[in-house]
C-alpha cells in the first residue's frame, strides 16, 4: 500500500437498485400520468366497477361506494374516456340509453389496481401499527 493510498478497499454493500428512477425532474418517470388518471377520488372506483362488465350510468352511480354526484360521475367517466380507458356507447332511444365499459387499455389497468389493493390489504396491520406508534410518540 502506498503512502498516498488511504481509501477503504472493502466493498460497501449497495442497496438494491430502485424499481423506478427519474433521470430528470421533467421526466417524472410516468408517475404524473398515473396520478392524472387515478389520483382523484372516483376514477379507481369506476375502473373497478366497470371491470365487472358494461354498466348504464345509473347502475354505475349506484354501485360506486360513497355519494358520487351525477356531475362528478359524468366528469370522471369523460376523463377516463378521453384517456382511452372507458368506452361510452349511446343508443338512439327516448330517453337516450348510455352504457359504459372498459376498453382493452382500461382492462390492462385493472391488474395494477388489483396489485395496489392486494398490497393495501397485506400491509394494513403494519400501517395501523405504524400510525399508532407515530400518534403515541406525539
Amino acid at each position: 500500500m502506498s503512502a498516498g493510498h488511504t481509501a477503504v478497499t472493502t466493498p460497501v454493500p449497495q442497496p438494491d437498485e430502485p424499481v423506478i428512477v427519474c433521470d430528470t425532474p421533467q421526466d417524472e418517470c410516468g408517475v404524473r400520468d398515473v396520478l392524472d388518471r387515478l389520483g382523484d377520488k372516483w376514477s379507481v372506483y369506476v375502473v373497478v366497477e366497470l371491470a365487472s362488465g358494461i354498466r348504464r350510468f345509473k347502475e354505475l352511480q349506484r354501485a360506486i361506494p360513497g355519494d358520487i354526484s351525477q356531475r362528478m360521475l359524468t366528469l370522471t367517466v369523460r376523463r377516463l374516456e378521453r384517456d382511452g380507458l372507458v368506452r361510452r356507447t349511446v343508443y338512439p332511444t327516448v330517453p337516450p340509453q348510455v352504457e359504459y365499459e372498459l376498453t382493452e387499455l382500461g382492462h390492462s389497468l385493472t391488474h395494477l389496481v388489483k396489485a395496489l389493493a392486494d398490497w393495501s390489504i397485506a400491509h394494513r396491520p403494519a400501517i395501523a401499527a405504524a400510525r399508532e406508534a407515530w400518534d403515541a410518540a406525539r
